[in-house]
């Protein structure tokens, strides 16, 4: 018997005496790692030697200081900055602000752009870092929210997004790609609703920057947040809000300290990027992001797209033709991000994920993915939700047929019951 902490709760988990007489010549002692919508893994080798070189050689407090070390720890961060904009089609590095994760960035983009009185338009794709900072403010009774539903793939109708914005609509939010399904949402067309109605559109970009290609300024995205470790290949602890020109004065800053920039003040500078960066930044991190960043811009985005497309579709056709498990989401890759969601007859999916780790170490996340509207639109939500297959830059063709074959030992143990 094994306990595992999942995001719904800790789940007993007995592994059929079956699984000893299985034929592990299919299988392979190797990690098995599919768990990158969650973090990706692994990482560049300069994305570990960044990391590294900061902590040994550099190893100072960026923008405080003028001596030879501090200059280089700020020109790193300022070329992150840059390559940042480069990859999104940003109007320049000082629109990039550094934040602690994706969902600092969105809590920063959500607080400090609703007022009281606003009413706000998001969906059930959406993530809980963009739910709960919205239910925490609806709750208190400050703003409205419609969430708007999705079809059975799992997108959004940009017209009903249309149909939910009033008068006093502040904030459009959504989710580029679903942490759920994988499934690609039309963000450039809610953009344009929202710059029609006056709105701010905020994307959560979570699951695609650095998978998928971004245009801020074509998709009329006014704030694009993301975290620094999956798609763009960086450590833990790094993300980033891009606030387009002019959103500066419609976003308070949520937090004030120093920065490093008009110290003879009291009072938070009004500039960007420092009116959102109080107190340090995490300089190791930003470090090894750039590095993770050069990865993905020399690789190109449009190689990692159809890599990832060329391994999804083979995951999924693999799966499909297990007996007794459904596939979640659209079955064309092309509206997907390397992301499959399944379920399996006479499994929960905490049960299936502990098995695949214990006897085949294929590593994947069950549960609800801290997307609950996702999963109550998908049928999952009082199930446990879903077994969540995530791939990454590195993933091979051997490891999606390993896993494939190790969910069919699996399937076929369950069906000699």
């Amino acid at each position: 018997m094994v306990t595992i902490e999942t995001d719904t709760a800790a789940t007993a988990v007995s592994h059929p005496a079956d699984f000893a007489n299985i034929d592990r010549s299919m299988t392979t002692p190797k990690r098995i790692y599919l768990d990158n919508a969650a973090t990706s893994w692994p990482k560049p080798e300069s994305v570990y030697a960044a990391v590294d070189h900061y902590q040994r050689r550099i190893g100072t407090s960026p923008s405080r200081s003028v001596y030879a070390e501090a200059v280089q720890a700020d020109r790193t961060i300022h070329a992150a900055r840059a390559a940042l904009s480069r990859l999104i089609d940003g109007e320049g590095p000082d629109r990039i602000a550094f934040a602690l994760n994706g969902t600092d960035a969105l809590n920063l983009a959500i607080h400090g752009t609703v007022r009281p009185g606003d009413h706000v338009v998001t969906s059930v794709v959406d993530h809980n870092s963009v739910l709960r900072p919205l239910r925490w403010l609806e709750d208190k009774g400050t703003i409205e929210v419609t969430r708007v539903e999705c079809d059975s793939e799992g997108i959004v109708d940009p017209d009903e997004f249309r149909a939910a914005f009033r008068p006093n609509t502040r904030l459009a939010a959504l989710v580029h790609a679903s942490n759920v399904t994988g499934a690609l949402q039309p963000v450039a067309e809610v953009g344009r609703i929202a710059r029609e109605h006056g709105a701010l559109f905020l994307v959560d970009a979570a699951q695609s920057l650095g998978h998928v290609a971004i245009s801020v300024r074509e998709m009329g995205i006014d704030l694009l947040a993301a975290p620094g470790h999956k798609g763009l290949l960086g450590p833990l602890g790094t993300g980033l809000l891009y606030i387009a020109p002019g959103v500066e004065d419609r976003l308070e800053s949520v937090r004030q300290g120093g920065t490093g920039s008009r110290s003879d003040e009291d009072r938070q500078p009004d500039q960007t990027p420092d009116k959102y960066e109080p107190g340090n930044l995490n300089a190791m991190g930003i470090f090894g992001l750039k590095a993770g960043i050069e990865y993905v811009a020399d690789r190109t985005v449009e190689a990692i797209r159809r890599h990832a497309v060329e391994m999804t579709r083979r995951l999924r056709e693999g799966l499909s033709a297990i007996p007794g498990l459904r596939v979640y989401g659209p079955r064309d890759p092309q509206k997907l991000v390397g992301v499959v969601s399944i379920t399996l007859d006479g499994y929960s999916p905490q049960e299936l994920a502990a098995i695949l780790d214990a006897s085949f170490r294929v590593q994947v996340r069950a549960g609800i993915h801290c997307a609950p509207l996702m999963h109550r639109a998908l049928g999952t939500l009082d199930s446990g939700g879903t077994v969540r297959f995530s791939l990454g830059p590195f993933t091979s063709t051997d490891e999606i047929d390993a896993a494939i074959d190790a969910v069919q030992a699996v399937s076929t143990v369950e069906s000699r019951k």
